[in-house]
């Protein structure tokens, strides 16, 4: 692996103009791609399996005509102070926003609040229902415009009307700011930690290239594959932390093999065959973690972890191959590690930086442990930190802790553990209208048919009687009535309705709770084992749907899927860390910390986004169940990036110990070289996700701080502290391997072993070249 990266990085670097042409070629067609394709609408949710699918799809087939994936919407009227509904000119204002709600060509029916006895006891306010003839996704401009402008005549006539329903998609508000700020943040890290304008440019330039080419193929094909915002926004977010991380390590790498005194091109190579390799894995990591996703067998998600980890696939190849062919085009302007510029320093004499290449050489002398191929890391590692001088604050961190590993093992897992309580508390829902910030009409529709008719009413619920092997239909559509109106939490039951031919009935349910309670859950529950006695007495099938009750069915189909994703995204990953680091334990150790983090990062997201502490400091304007996703998204996402933290810190401790130093100092050298960049890359990677809190979207903040919080818990508790205080206490068996399993695996060269047997054949054959006799013609 190592030898090939290092082939194709002196590749890259010689035909710069070529590799760089590839990549902005590529960039245009993405772009020419996204800027011709149609425009995508919002991706289609549907859950294969579930009894809630498998009633909307019976619906489909035994109601033709009434469209029961058809969008929907509310419009929701409110008198004046001291009127009621009912006044002749209110009523004038409602009938006449009716009528014209029906005009429209994709309009199925429109419900006349004054008919179907849609207003309040107190008659204050008062709804009519719309249904379209095609999905929300499909719904045309034009239909959203009328109804808004239909909504907006009756308010101009003197009442309250806001809007909600699927059919009136909420715009969210970009956190656009946001993210230039974890921009702007990202760049400072990256100029204090590269020491230069242009070297910490590189990363960001290479990041947004590949984002802007994964993006803008998710826009061009959005509307054939049915891809929604949320797929391009979870890319960008994915895309950006992992290519400025990605591309941060092979310059910090290219910095150090300078400072060792090497030929520009041949420090490309080195800084691509070593960090690249560990580049390749934990870009690897991610794509399984996200891939995996797959396995939920939601579209949505599969969908949204497939799109991800293309672009993690081009933030890789744009690291190994872009990176190198950038560093030939900055030639000097990027310095060695420990050798400062302009702009943070007074730039070294000649004498300087040949008393570090003197250093160096000194140093390699010293012994194998110095004289190893790996040996500057992703690091400042500067010469004097190599060889004297004053310890840096990595390594000082890491001799603490190899002095005192207990001591810092219980710190870190109990803090962590503490943290992790309210995790224990977590409920699970999908953000409906009341999850919107009350800036939007779909918000104060939501609080006005509370206001009017109750919590539960937002979140109705449908329950479909199949009797077609019934003997008596209506007969079991009654039973089916009689036994819901006995149940607890019910305050009202339609009378069913029953499809042309007969043998289907349709019954709302209108809760007392609110459609993201726990209440409302048992409820449907309840609903659905009555349903199972009356099936058994009258041969009817009994199903519920509704937008609650997909809900409910996704929740708990995701919470059935967590074991066996995690069964095989660690499982893969966990064969994956025992190739690279060729140890049992050290895999073991990354898996279980990785899990630590991830549960101190939920019970986070629980404390803010279920309990409002702290909410209002990221704009939390409603608390409620945790996102459904939430967890097996965080479980994908933070293991993918858990795992880039493990394969860059302790392959170089592994490095140092297989170059022969004794396992502790093997810790504090891993240190040295790794962890000042380790901490940069977890920065920029928090300061990425934290731009998106700012979404006016629930679900994209929810994501962002998650992400954000779990990094913060990953890089700076788990591998900085407990990782280095666990392969402490192992000493020697953390690196344990049996011996027919190392014959057994393959030798991936992540240390770049095999550069080092390069190194000595080419010396070898320079001193045969010079000890061959000159022979005169």
């Amino acid at each position: 692996m190592a030898t090939f990266l290092y082939k194709l990085g002196r590749l890259a670097f010689r035909r710069r103009h070529f590799a760089a042409l590839i990549w902005v070629a590529l960039l245009t067609l993405a772009g020419v791609g996204a800027a011709s394709a149609p425009a995508a609408g919002s991706s289609s949710f549907s859950i294969p399996g579930t009894e809630a699918q498998k009633a909307f799809d019976l619906l489909e087939q035994r109601y033709p005509g009434m469209s029961a994936d058809g969008a929907t919407a509310r419009v929701v009227f409110k008198a004046p102070e001291g009127e009621k509904m009912a006044d002749a000119a209110n009523k004038a204002i409602v009938e006449k926003t009716v009528a014209e709600l029906g005009d429209g060509s994709e309009v199925v029916s429109v419900s006349d609040p004054f008919t179907t006895r849609a207003v309040s006891r107190d008659g204050t306010i008062a709804y009519a229902s719309v249904t379209y003839k095609v999905p929300a996704m499909e719904l045309k401009d034009s239909s959203r415009e009328a109804l808004e402008a239909t909504a907006h005549k009756a308010q101009d006539a003197g009442l309250t009307v806001e809007m909600g329903g699927d059919a009136l998609q909420a715009e969210p508000e970009t956190a656009v700011a946001g993210e230039i700020i974890g921009l702007a943040i990202a760049a400072v890290v990256l100029v204090i930690t590269l020491g230069s304008l242009v070297a910490a440019g590189l990363p960001l330039l290479t990041a947004i290239i590949g984002v802007g080419i994964g993006v803008s193929t998710i826009t061009a094909l959005a509307s054939a594959l049915d891809l929604g915002d949320t797929t391009s926004t979870l890319a960008l977010m994915i895309g950006l932390a992992v290519g400025i991380d990605y591309a941060l390590f092979i310059v910090s790498r290219y910095r150090s093999e300078l400072a060792e005194g090497r030929e520009r091109e041949d420090a490309v190579g080195r800084a691509v065959g070593t960090a690249g390799s560990a580049v390749v894995f934990a870009g690897l990591t991610v794509v399984i973690a996200l891939a995996g996703l797959a396995v939920v067998n939601v579209p949505m998600l599969t969908k949204m972890g497939l799109a991800a980890a293309g672009t993690v696939v081009i933030a890789v190849l744009i690291a190994l191959t872009m990176i190198p062919a950038l560093l030939g085009y900055a030639g000097r302007k990027v310095r060695p590690a420990g050798e400062k510029g302009g702009l943070l320093g007074r730039r070294k004499g000649k004498g300087s930086a040949n008393a570090s290449a003197n250093a160096s050489a000194n140093a390699s002398a010293e012994g194998p442990a110095n004289g190893s191929v790996g040996e500057h890391t992703e690091g400042s590692g500067s010469a004097k930190g190599a060889v004297g001088g004053k310890p840096s604050l990595g390594t000082r961190w890491a001799s603490f802790v190899v002095r005192r590993p207990v001591a810092v093992l219980l710190l870190g897992v109990v803090g962590l553990g503490a943290v992790a309580l309210p995790a224990t508390r977590l409920e699970l829902g999908l953000p409906d209208d009341g999850s919107q910030p009350t800036s939007t009409t779909q918000r104060r529709a939501y609080d006005l048919l509370s206001e009017g008719f109750g919590p539960g009413f937002n979140g109705p619920l449908m329950v479909v009687v199949d009797a077609e092997d019934s003997a008596s239909p209506k007969e079991a559509a009654t039973a089916v009535t009689d036994e819901i109106k006995g149940l607890k939490d019910v305050v009202t039951v339609t009378p069913a309705t029953f499809n042309k031919a007969g043998d289907t009935a349709m019954i709302t349910v209108i809760p007392e709770s609110k459609p993201s309670s726990t209440q409302t859950e048992d409820l449907v529950h309840a609903i659905r084992d009555a349903g199972a006695g009356v099936a058994a007495d009258t041969d009817a099938k009994v199903l519920v749907t509704g937008a609650t009750a997909m809900n409910i069915d996704f929740s708990q189909k995701l919470t059935d899927a967590l074991i066996p994703y995690l069964a095989l995204v660690v499982g893969l990953a966990f064969l994956l860390l025992i190739v690279i680091f060729r140890s049992i334990l050290v895999p073991l150790k990354a898996a279980l910390g990785f899990l630590l983090s991830v549960l101190a990062a939920l019970g986070a997201v629980v404390a803010v986004f279920q309990w409002g502490w702290l909410a209002g400091l990221i704009g939390v304007e409603e608390t409620g169940p945790i996102m459904s996703m939430m967890p097996i998204f965080m479980v994908g996402v933070v293991f993918g990036l858990a795992m880039d933290y493990e394969v860059f810190l302790v392959t170089r401790m592994r490095e140092a110990y297989v170059h022969g130093e004794n396992p502790h100092q093997a810790v504090v050298t891993g240190f040295k070289y790794s962890a000042r960049v380790v901490a940069a890359a977890a920065a920029i990677m928090m300061a990425v996700f934290a731009g998106f809190i700012g979404s006016g979207e629930s679900m994209i903040k929810m994501i962002g701080f998650g992400l954000a919080i779990a990094v913060f818990f990953d890089a700076f508790v788990v591998r900085m502290a407990i990782v280095p205080a666990v392969l402490a206490l192992l000493g020697e068996k953390a690196w344990w391997l049996p011996k027919w399993l190392d014959r057994a695996l393959p030798n991936v060269d992540v240390e770049g072993e095999g550069l080092r047997a390069h190194d000595d054949a080419a010396r070898t054959s320079a001193e045969d070249d010079e000890d061959k006799p000159l022979v005169r013609v």
